[in-house]
């Protein structure tokens, strides 16, 4: 059973990301005023980036609170926190890959919405300094300070237990840096409190036409799954790397004391 829900969930992952980009491409999408014509078709991509970025992020935060657990010295039951921490930073890895992406086509979206009056030269017509645009870059810089901090520690469970400290304060950040801070402040982004689209959930207000959810909703599952489908793949290579370098050190051991 586990073996087809790990095929499964791969070839649905594919199968609805490419719908995702081939249908949003083709399809005519509905003029909207509160996203600016034709530039909703950026949702389709840019939206799923960050839903997918808050799924690894928890899978992040969760696998760091079982580090602690696993690091507890009342723990009866002997646990290995070190897989689990490698869980924890793997899935922090792509989940800034996936921040990254977001900021991209945000990115991209501002420019043909926010900055079309201005010229490619000027600044703001990439960056308006939104506050949602900000808060989304201090969440990356948060994040990069947590592999920076894991970088400050040789020793692995010292390493894994600050790192999961960390994490968990990081991931907290997270909630009022993505849902209420641009939430309260005024803005041009559709979630922000002064945008045309209200602020809040413009989806859920009814702001957004019914072709545009048949790709979105297709889309951000098929970017959740692939996101989950890329954290496994880089936990088992950094499994057999970090086995090798035990080996490697082993066998140095073993040669240096023969």
């Amino acid at each position: 059973m586990k073996q087809v829900w790990n095929i499964g969930y791969k070839v649905l992952a594919v199968g609805l990301v490419l719908y995702s980009i081939t249908y949003g491409l083709l399809v005519k999408m509905p003029l909207m005023n509160a996203l600016w014509g034709q530039s909703v078709r950026g949702i389709l991509y840019h939206v799923p980036m960050w839903f997918a970025e808050i799924v690894l992020m928890t899978i992040s935060v969760v696998f760091s609170i079982r580090v602690l657990r696993a690091l507890d010295p009342d723990r009866k039951v002997r646990i290995d926190p070190l897989p689990l921490d490698i869980k924890a930073r793997e899935a922090a890895l792509v989940g800034i890959l996936f921040n990254a992406l977001g900021l991209a086509t945000g990115i991209v979206w501002q420019r043909v919405t926010w900055g079309d009056s201005l010229s490619s030269d000027d600044f703001a017509a990439w960056w308006a300094w939104d506050p949602i645009q900000v808060c989304a870059l201090v969440g990356m810089l948060i994040y990069l300070a947590y592999f920076l901090l894991r970088s400050s520690f040789s020793e692995p469970e010292q390493r894994a237990r600050i790192g999961a400290v960390y994490n968990v304060f990081a991931f907290a950040l997270l909630i009022p840096l993505f849902f209420v801070i641009p939430a309260m402040l005024d803005g041009l982004h559709p979630t922000s409190n002064g945008s045309e689209a209200g602020g809040g959930s413009f989806v859920a207000k009814g702001q957004v036409d019914n072709t545009v959810r048949m790709v979105l909703y297709p889309g951000m599952l098929g970017f959740i799954l692939m996101g989950v489908w890329l954290w496994e793949v880089r936990y088992r290579l950094s499994l057999v790397r970090q086995r090798f370098e035990d080996w490697a050190a082993d066998r140095t051991y073993t040669m240096e004391n023969a």
